[in-house]
């Protein structure tokens, strides 16, 4: 007993949080990044073209994306518990419908609608609660929560491709639909908003300085969308997110227009899994030691970098290191703007803002992976989309060097009347 005691005292609650996070995305992604293992079968079914077929995956993204503006303040508002579990029976539910869908537009009203609204609702909620108990390791934290997209990346491909060969397209969203409830709902238990209902600080949050002072305060979304770090931050992700989608979407079909099968497809996006995994995992201590928004600009510029290699990659090998290269760049991203962000702006509306930043992404993801579509139907290439995301990730790199730190900014701006808080063991 002694023992037990001394362990329940050193343990801090927060890592129950980050676990419920993990999951919640690990379900909500990696049904979302199931999409390219499908795109053959709903083309082929529906006899549509790759412009279309892609603006399934687009209008989901945009949704899911959107979404957060509405879902963050609204769980800001009532906590995220029942907004994360209303966001994964949407998950289920649009998938069941998207299982009978006799035509393209009802995977539109169905999948896309179901998924997407499902994801908004759960992934800003959930990733809002964990900046909430952390500081010091808050870049950590974020990190390992959000490895459940990477996770659900690796896993959710390669399952729904053995379904999909086993039981057709249409019984395999029916057994994703059942997976994700599973797993979701006792997920979405596990995710509280604050600490302070515990009668604990933040992780690491002291009055030493502002940075740390601001985490039990900060700004309210309004406020914070009138300042420059949001909007530099916001531009960013839009650029980003022209590029940052279209693997997801195209990278399959690509795979098999060089000769590859269904399989290799699958794996190549779980390689993109793994590698943001990695990404998830392992930047968030360095980047919490040498400055989170030094970091996000090196998961851009890394991003931009992977682009160009799939410029020339048409073997697997190639399209594997791709995969790799571009999981650990986009896992650094996911994992460090939701942190970076709070950094700026404190806890008191972090899913509500971290929210708003994401409909930027949403812009990214809907003209990205359409206009790639489109572009090959026209010219039987994805050279120039695969260029444009490349250069638009520069682009985003160059905003976020430009921006102030957030140090810099807090000795400029100071929170006002900062709550008291201690160093937290």
């Amino acid at each position: 007993m002694p023992v037990l005691t001394a362990l329940q005292g050193r343990f801090f609650h927060g890592w129950v949080v980050v676990s419920g996070a993990f999951f919640v995305s690990l379900v909500s992604f990696g049904v979302a990044y199931t999409f390219s293992t499908f795109f053959d079968a709903l083309k082929s079914q529906f006899d549509a073209s790759r412009g279309d077929v892609s603006f399934v995956f687009a209008l989901t993204g945009f949704i899911y994306f959107g979404l957060g503006a509405v879902s963050g303040p609204l769980a800001d508002r009532i906590g995220p518990r029942r907004v994360i579990a209303a966001g994964i029976i949407c998950i289920g539910a649009g998938l069941l419908l998207a299982s009978v869908a006799q035509s393209l537009w009802q995977v539109y009203l169905t999948y896309s609608l179901g998924v997407g609204f499902g994801v908004g609702f759960a992934y800003v909620p959930a990733i809002g609660a964990v900046q909430r108990w952390f500081v010091k390791r808050r870049g950590s934290a974020s990190g390992i929560a959000v490895t459940g997209i990477g996770i659900g990346t690796v896993a959710f491909p390669l399952i729904a491709d053995g379904l999909i060969a086993w039981q057709g397209w249409r019984g395999a969203y029916v057994s994703l639909a059942i997976l994700s409830l599973a797993i979701g709902i006792p997920a979405a238990l596990l995710v509280e908003n604050s600490p302070e209902r515990r009668g604990l600080n933040p992780h690491g949050a002291r009055e030493d300085d502002a940075l740390h002072a601001s985490a039990l305060g900060g700004m309210a979304a309004p406020q914070a969308m009138r300042t420059a770090p949001f909007w530099l931050m916001y531009i960013a992700a839009v650029l980003a997110g022209l590029g940052l989608f279209t693997p997801f979407v195209h990278l399959v079909p690509y795979a098999k227009d060089h000769g590859l099968s269904s399989t290799q497809g699958a794996l190549l996006i779980a390689f993109i899994g793994i590698g943001s995994s990695v990404g998830r995992l392992f930047i968030g201590a360095p980047a919490d030691r040498f400055g989170r928004k030094a970091s996000l600009a090196a998961a851009y510029a890394a991003m931009a970098g992977s682009l160009f290699v799939w410029l020339g990659a048409q073997q697997f090998w190639s399209l594997s290191l791709f995969a790799l290269l571009f999981g650990v760049s986009y896992g650094g991203f996911v994992a460090l703007s939701p942190a970076l962000t709070t950094d700026f702006f404190g806890t008191k509306s972090a899913s509500g803002i971290i929210g708003w930043s994401f409909t930027g992404a949403a812009i990214g993801s809907l003209a990205g992976p359409t206009l790639a579509g489109f572009f090959y139907d026209a010219t039987g290439s994805y050279t120039v989309p695969i260029l444009f995301g490349a250069v638009a990730n520069v682009a985003a790199a160059a905003l976020i060097v430009f921006l102030a730190s957030p140090e810099q900014y807090h000795a400029k701006n100071p929170p006002a009347a900062p709550a008291i808080v201690v160093e937290s063991p």
